[in-house]
């Protein structure tokens, strides 16, 4: 069945792009600039009523890796494809129905059959009705399936960078005023599986309120928050069965301060239980960076990062940090084998724009273990390596990173990245220690 829609979409997406050129085609070959950087499909929406309105996005990436899972001669390189059909309605000023169709593919990519991030076959990614326009409105109200994104997305993000990314099947009402937004939400996360319709499941739950303070402090948004997410039949550190049940409250402060420096912290705390076991952890962040006002535009900033780790895995007390669903990507090191969990993680970077449309960003990072006896976890909290006694040592390695944003047009954006990791104490003892590098050249076109 997916199969077909699937098929369905590729033809609604070459008719989307056939009409435009066809049209162009058949009009004078001298047009006004703002003509010809129209979208393609503009000139359906031209000929539709002004309530229905149609967009979408394509974007290809073609990724490489060696050293994966720090071991010796494994490497691969595939291709990531995307496309994504929007339409809205909005028959009312304050009604809106919004739908999202998403097919994620991956070519060349071993061993197959592939899935989740990287494919999902067609399938309904968002699909919501909402009251009131959440960004003006004073009060709104939004139903269905639907992003959700706060802050910089270290705790709760779309997951844009992966090829199927996320979405959440939920209710979520937004009140604004001057200087202030509060989000409340009830919602359960998708969970994709290639070659059937997406669902949550079933029990488990994700709810939270979200707060924007714009005129608390000058210059400075401070965003206080609490998370409650619970899970059926999750096992505790004894193996058993139980219910998880455990909140997140913390806050983000980010500003300006005076001569060109800039701020950003965000501190949280988890308790709650797993069966039997007892949650208690917490994480931080904290940067500085300062921008010159010179040619290029540089910033430089410094960076440091941690998450707490679990000292005993078999004492009924879990104290490795949950990072719930964040976008972890870019977070603590391009390559993404590190994520906001169990860690010291410290970053230098510079960012520059030598040219009006391009920016080019540089980093260096380096990681410790915050607990010996717990593991190192990658950007999306999987477990790349543990050992128990805390003998393998504390420092896992450093990465260095260099990444190009250019914005061909208002529709065209191409960018290009590599990183390499240099195995420190933790990855030579407890993996094969193999230099890990990841590179990828993107598309992304809106259209």
């Amino acid at each position: 069945m997916k199969t077909w829609l699937g098929r369905l979409m590729w033809g609604c997406v070459a008719g989307l792009i056939a009409a435009p050129v066809h049209a162009q085609q058949n009009s004078p070959a001298s047009q006004p600039a703002s003509v010809q950087n129209r979208r393609l499909t503009d000139s359906i929406n031209d000929d539709l009523p002004r309530w229905i309105r149609l967009s979408g996005e394509y974007r290809v990436r073609v990724e490489g890796v060696s050293g994966a899972g720090f071991r010796s001669n494994i490497s691969d390189g595939y291709l990531l494809n995307r496309v994504r059909i929007n339409a809205g309605f909005s028959p009312l000023r304050w009604l809106r129905v919004q739908l999202q169709a998403q097919d994620a593919q991956a070519l060349w990519r071993g061993p197959k059959p592939d899935g989740p991030p990287h494919e999902d076959t067609f399938d309904l990614r968002q699909a919501f009705l909402e009251f009131g326009a959440s960004e003006t409105n004073r009060f709104s109200l939004r139903l269905g399936r639907q992003e959700l994104a706060f802050g910089e997305q270290r705790l709760v993000g779309h997951l844009g960078w992966t090829n199927t990314a996320r979405s959440f099947d939920g209710v979520r009402a937004t009140y604004r005023r001057p200087n202030l937004r509060l989000d409340v939400f009830a919602s359960s996360v998708v969970n994709p599986k290639d070659g059937e319709f997406n669902k949550r499941i079933d029990g488990n739950n994700f709810h939270g309120v979200y707060a924007t303070l714009s005129g608390l402090v000058p210059r400075a948004s401070v965003e206080p928050y609490v998370f409650w997410r619970e899970a059926g039949s999750t096992p505790s550190e004894a193996g058993v069965p139980g219910k998880l049940d455990f909140a997140t409250y913390g806050f983000r402060w980010a500003g300006k301060l005076p001569a060109r420096f800039d701020y950003g912290v965000e501190i949280a705390g988890q308790t709650g239980s797993l069966g039997s076991d007892d949650v208690r952890a917490w994480a931080g962040h904290w940067l500085v960076g300062y921008s010159f006002d010179t040619t290029a535009a540089p910033r430089v900033i410094a960076e440091y990062n941690y998450a707490s780790g679990d000292a005993d895995p078999a004492d009924g007390r879990r104290g490795a940090f949950d990072q719930l669903y964040p976008t972890g990507h870019d977070k603590y090191g391009l390559a993404d084998q590190v994520g906001w969990r169990n860690i010291h993680a410290v970053r230098a970077g510079v960012e520059l724009k030598p040219a009006e449309k391009l920016t080019v960003v540089g980093a260096y990072h380096s990681w410790w273990l915050a607990d010996v006896h717990d593991g190192l976890y990658n950007a999306g909290s999987g477990l790349i390596a543990r050992v128990a006694d805390g003998s393998a040592g504390r420092h896992v390695g450093h990465e260095a990173d260099i990444q190009a944003v250019y914005a061909v047009t208002g529709e065209i954006q191409l960018s290009g990245g590599y990183a390499r990791i240099f195995p420190g104490a933790f990855l030579r003892n407890a993996t094969p220690g193999e230099t890990h590098q990841f590179s990828y050249v993107m598309i992304n076109y809106l259209f």
